[in-house]
């Protein structure tokens, strides 16, 4: 079964995934190596990881790289953040390309206004119903392999309210999306109405500090959500650890006192996979 093949299967069967967010390559092979069915690469992560903010900055190309280099790293599949597909429907037409050959199993488009936002700040813009689906149908006729899955994302909901929101990614589903993404519900209840009108499988974007309530996994599921999304614990997880080392070094002079809070040599070295790579120069250094 390839990646992409699994992850049509998770969408496919009635439980609920969650998909752990990577800001970078190494965050990934983390995220199959906790035992997860598949991960996320955030484009706000990976915005963030670069020094800028979740505001567009970033280039289809420097994203791809990024992208490739993840899908190579690990063997789950990869859901990748699209953006608004980087422009109009012809550059989604070239974002969709670009993305099938980097490997990915699903990516999601937004019907926001480029250059894009973050799904929780204030201030968004979205584009025409009528232009979004011209977008979709552009990266449904554009990929390849019939397994790639096209997440549909819309952010009405702040601009033209909830209901707004789900038709229109009921309409996005219909024009030919795999899955539909309603981004920032604003309580429970619209939680709950989501999961029951989105006319598909449904993903829901799962963190602290947004506009959406943090819920367990088996009530999402309950509602009817099929994917979850959660971007940034692992980032905010390891801005704090290195803050914490920083400070530890800057008043101590070494980081002693939070050792046991840090991997050790050997988890750090097998998070990389190092000695698998010892094996493969061992086996190939000395044919010559």
């Amino acid at each position: 079964m390839t990646t992409r093949q699994a992850m049509r299967h998770l969408i496919a069967r009635t439980g609920y995934t969650i998909v752990p967010g990577a800001y970078d390559t190494l965050t990934a092979r983390l995220v199959e190596q906790a035992g997860f069915a598949a991960v996320y690469l955030t484009g706000g992560g990976y915005s963030r990881a670069n020094g800028y903010p979740d505001m567009g900055l970033l280039t289809l190309s420097e994203n791809v790289r990024f992208i490739g280099l993840t899908v190579e790293a690990v063997g789950i599949p990869v859901i990748a953040d699209a953006d608004t597909g980087y422009g109009n429907a012809l550059n989604v037409i070239r974002t969709v390309r670009e993305y099938e050959k980097a490997g990915v199993a699903a990516f999601h488009l937004e019907d926001q206004v480029s250059p894009k936002k973050c799904g929780h700040y204030d201030g968004k813009e979205v584009i025409s119903t009528g232009e979004m689906i011209g977008k979709i149908k552009a990266a449904v006729d554009t990929r390849r392999d019939p397994d790639l899955v096209i997440i549909a994302r819309s952010d009405a909901r702040a601009i033209e309210g909830l209901d707004a929101a789900i038709d229109r990614v009921n309409a996005y589903l219909e024009a030919g999306a795999d899955v539909g993404f309603v981004e920032a519900p604003q309580n429970v209840e619209e939680l709950h109405i989501v999961g029951r009108q989105v006319r598909g499988p449904a993903l829901v974007n799962v963190f602290e500090g947004g506009k959406t309530p943090m819920l367990p996994a088996t009530e999402l599921e309950a509602m009817g959500f099929r994917l979850g999304i959660y971007p940034s614990q692992t980032h905010r997880a390891a801005i704090r650890a290195a803050q914490r080392v920083l400070s530890a070094l800057k008043e101590d002079g070494h980081t002693t006192r939070i050792e046991p809070d840090l991997a050790t040599f050997q988890e750090r070295e097998d998070a990389v996979g190092t000695a698998e790579w010892r094996k493969l120069e061992e086996r190939y250094m000395r044919l010559g």
